[in-house]
């Protein structure tokens, strides 16, 4: 009887640093992948902010594009109303 007890308490021991080995395993897992998380969202934050500032550049240069061809034309045509 004793013997079996040992023998069933070296299994539960043996299944037990397994157990933990496992536990410590999913532990470091989990650390990487909030690692990865942060660093996915720190770098599409930073191509979020990049792509703003471009949006915001090509915009300014399409406006003043716009207004040097559409106020000559205005003068041009009010000039040629006045005539």
């Amino acid at each position: 009887m004793e013997e079996r007890l040992a023998k069933l308490e070296g299994i539960v021991g043996q299944m037990d640093k397994r157990l933990a080995s496992i536990e410590n395993r999913l532990n470091h897992i989990e650390t990487r992948l909030e690692n990865m998380e942060k660093e996915l969202r720190e770098e599409i934050t930073g191509v979020e902010r990049r792509l703003k500032e471009e949006i915001t550049k090509n915009f300014r240069w399409t406006i003043g594009i716009m207004l040097s061809i559409l106020i000559p034309m205005w003068i041009t045509i009010i000039l040629a109303i006045l005539k």
